[in-house]
């Protein structure tokens, strides 16, 4: 799963930031083509840095509810619902200001986060790894209640489980089946003062799983583990990356690649394909180092494999190239952003994205922002692209997918659907240690589209990693995107 949306937030020098205004919208539409973003919401410009003089105690961000209040060059944040206020660990400042007054913020001296107050009216938190900026708006102080314990009961934990759902979840427009009032009403009355933790476990996973949404995650005793999914589709426990990726190269050798080379800890593959094409595989946007890689470092491993792999020769000598994202298991969109920026000498839209931001309304949500894909300064290829996909493209992957769509010449997408969830993983924790995710943002695909739910749909359909094909070494997908001439 790409990372989450850690709450663990900005620790800063003495810094005044005001009210920034976040336009609210409802997104028109809910049927099959997705929906569109509110008519006349514009991302944000950048300014000038200005300095500002007197120190803010206390912040909530715009959606995401957290509360985030500093202590000198330290800030402790509290993720926070009607009912509860749960703090997380402090981050420290990383190094010092930047040239245009940006901060960074981490542990161990490892940046997560950078703070920016773009004026004196405006101030953005962006978490390095995703692909657009929180807003911060500043209140009075920490609340009473922040100051509270909050108790561990089983009671508890299933009221902040369902209360943190009820307030920030991003589909419970678009799924229409399932509702959130129903299932307290249907689930509360399981829990008592003896329900053991298996038990919670269960009636949990229980209320979450009608929501087909793998980003609907949650981890519990013992290291359990539940992810959702759409109806009819597969995640890890159906296919695993190393069975897919043998499968795939398989048929690459039975059709005559004689070296595939590996990267990036065994998640980027590159192959050169007879016909003069060339064959990249992602399987994730993360860890490029091994488990737990922080983003940074992710990032320069990424550019390494990218300048081995797009060499000015091998760019002008292509013919095409296939990029195979069909299983992908998320991770970071910086670094999809990363790889789209080798594909267009052209900056482009890649998608745009806002959060929810009303606990009692899930139509309303925070500032509308843009995302841009940007010309690398490196060697390019703008020829033709095809993109794999299938149900085990999922969070990153799509977004990567996403990204794509706008691209001139548009690539083409060979597969089935992806899995269809986008948002950044919101993450949270119960006071009984448990740590739940969901998604609490919705992206729109260049052309306006909402494709939470639903998936980015592919222009030519072919079967993905079935046991038909595998059983005949046969890779139709692959095949499509490069014919034998």
């Amino acid at each position: 799963m790409r990372p989450a949306l850690s709450a663990t937030i900005l620790a800063t020098l003495a810094l005044l930031l005001p009210a920034c205004a976040a336009p609210s919208g409802q997104p028109a539409g809910n049927g099959p083509g997705g929906t569109t973003p509110p008519a006349g919401t514009a991302p944000a410009q950048a300014t000038t840095a200005v300095p500002v003089p007197a120190p803010q105690h206390a912040w909530r961000s715009d959606g995401y509810g957290w509360i985030v209040t500093l202590t000198g060059t330290q800030a402790r944040t509290y993720e926070v619902t009607a009912i509860s206020c749960i703090p997380e660990p402090a981050l420290d400042q990383v190094g010092q200001p930047a040239a245009d007054g940006t901060l960074q913020f981490g542990s161990k001296n490892v940046p997560t986060e950078t703070l920016h107050w773009e004026q004196a009216d405006r101030a953005t938190l962006h978490l390095i790894g995703t692909a657009a900026n929180v807003d911060l708006l500043p209140i009075p102080g920490l609340p009473a209640s922040c100051s509270q314990k909050v108790p561990n009961t089983p009671q508890q934990n299933f009221d902040i489980f369902w209360q943190t759902f009820s307030e920030n979840y991003n589909s419970f427009l678009r799924k229409k089946d399932v509702n959130w009032a129903a299932s307290r009403a249907q689930f509360r009355p399981m829990v008592t003062d003896e329900t053991k933790p298996k038990a919670l476990f269960k009636i949990l996973t229980d209320m979450i799983t009608p929501l087909g949404d793998s980003h609907a995650y949650i981890q519990g005793p013992g290291g359990d583990e539940f992810a959702g999914k759409r109806p009819g589709t597969r995640d890890e426990d159906d296919v695993s990356r190393q069975d897919a990726d043998s499968q795939v190269d398989a048929h690459l050798k039975d059709i005559g690649v004689t070296n595939i080379q590996t990267f990036a800890h065994n998640r980027i593959a590159y192959a050169d394909l007879p016909g003069g094409r060339g064959y990249l595989r992602i399987t994730s946007f993360e860890d490029y180092n091994g488990s737990d890689t922080p983003s940074v470092d992710s990032s320069a491993a990424l550019k390494q494999v990218l300048d081995t792999v797009f060499t000015q020769a091998r760019v002008s000598a292509w013919k095409g190239l296939v990029i195979d994202v069909r299983f992908n298991t998320g991770g970071d969109d910086a670094l999809g952003l990363q790889v789209a920026a080798r594909l267009t000498n052209t900056p482009y839209l890649a998608y745009q994205k806002q959060p929810r931001d009303d606990p009692n309304d899930p139509s309303k949500h925070g500032r509308l922002q843009a995302v841009t894909v940007t010309p690398a300064n490196a060697p390019r290829y703008t020829g033709p692209v095809s993109v794999l996909t299938s149900d085990l493209t999922v969070s990153a992957g799509e977004t990567f997918v996403e990204a794509m769509l706008g691209r001139n010449p548009s690539p083409v997408r060979i597969g089935t659907p992806t899995q269809g969830v986008f948002s950044d993983d919101m993450s949270r924790l119960l006071p009984n240690g448990w740590s739940f995710t969901l998604g609490n943002e919705d992206y729109y695909a260049p052309d306006g589209k909402n494709y939470e739910g639903l998936g980015i749909p592919p222009n030519i359909t072919e079967p993905v990693f079935t046991q038909a094909e595998k059983k005949e070494h046969l890779d139709s997908a692959l095949d499509a995107a490069n014919p034998r001439d």
